[in-house]
């Protein structure tokens, strides 16, 4: 089989295993999305006064320039404290399933909460969130639009769903997009090598959907342990979560859309080269050594999943008053 029918066995198989992008909004539950909700969480996603010293926003570790993490192992926070875990991307998160590498957040907005009160990203209190943002009249105003009706509409419930609203525009259309959608020369001739690879070998068991990943626990080193460098044995993954033996070392499939542009990779964030990346996973999960003519194939696949941010302009954020809290830097 050569030529269109090959092209068009190859999207049918593709089809069978991930979604182009939705081309709206995707829905958020308990959360309906609105332009005002969505302004106020784009703001708050840029203020560094949600946390206790004013330094550290969402951004900060979710940088919408670099690929929606901070391109770091792992990320720096409160008075320059280096967190766990290596940042996911905010881009197209709205996508999984659940949030974080363990998947302990439901959602984006059960996310949001999470840094604004761990000790070694923002160690801000709800208390003390809803006290500075209550006292900015302009961020009164604008809580009141997103939520009307509401009779304490400036809350921490209503910080993270606002947020939430904001990052579900995140959304990346990529060549591979453009590919499912019917368009055959918006991949490669390599790239649809290594999507035929991705699929044959089995790496869409586990990366697939419309996020390719963010969905599913695995565990990493399904056939080979990796060395204790990329997997940490004191980060048992999953297991801190449910306690479950059987979920030791047992992690979230990572969603791989925009992973030429997050190195470095894997929750320790040891790895900064995609082709290392790539091999990696083959021994680990697959038992496998590609032939460095399949790395290459792979990675022009998973560059195709570059996608195109839609384009965000910074926020002005609201002045703060005299009764707003006055930042500390102290680590309690």
């Amino acid at each position: 089989m050569t030529g269109p029918a090959m092209a068009d066995d190859l999207r049918e198989r593709a089809l069978g295993e991930f979604r182009p992008l939705p081309s709206t909004l995707p829905a958020v539950k308990d959360n309906p999305l609105t332009p005002e909700k969505i302004a106020l969480g784009k703001a708050l996603f840029f203020d560094p006064r949600l946390s206790a010293s004013g330094v550290f926003s969402c951004a900060s570790c979710h940088n919408l320039a670099t690929g929606g993490d901070d391109n770091m192992e792992t990320s720096v926070g409160h008075g320059w404290q280096k967190g766990p875990r290596n940042a996911p991307t905010a881009l197209n998160a709205v996508l999984n399933e659940a949030q974080f590498w363990d998947g302990r957040a439901a959602d984006l907005a059960e996310q949001a909460k999470g840094p604004v009160e761990a000790g070694v990203e923002m160690a801000n209190t709800a208390d003390n969130l809803v006290a500075t943002l209550e006292s900015m009249p302009q961020y009164v105003e604008w809580f009141a639009e997103s939520f009307p009706g509401e009779d304490a509409p400036v809350s921490f419930d209503n910080m993270a769903k606002a947020i939430e609203a904001f990052e579900a525009t995140l959304l990346t259309p990529a060549p591979f997009d453009a590919w499912l959608n019917g368009d055959d020369d918006a991949l490669s001739d390599e790239a649809k090598a290594g999507l035929a690879l991705f699929i044959d070998k089995g790496c869409s068991s586990c990366h697939s959907g419309v996020n390719v990943g963010g969905h599913g626990y695995y565990p990493f080193g399904l056939i080979e342990k990796p060395g204790s460098e990329i997997l940490p044995p004191n980060d048992k993954g999953r297991f801190a979560v449910t306690g479950t033996a059987d979920e030791e070392y047992v992690f979230r499939a990572a969603p791989l859309r925009n992973i030429a542009l997050t190195a470095p990779y894997f929750h320790s964030g040891k790895v900064w080269d995609l082709s290392v990346a790539v091999e990696i996973m083959a021994e680990s999960q697959l038992g496998e050594a590609f032939a460095p003519e399949e790395t290459a194939q792979m990675v022009a696949f998973l560059d195709s999943l570059t996608g195109t941010l839609p384009e965000v302009t910074l926020p002005v954020l609201p002045p703060e008053t005299a009764s707003t809290p006055r930042p500390t830097s102290l680590i309690e």
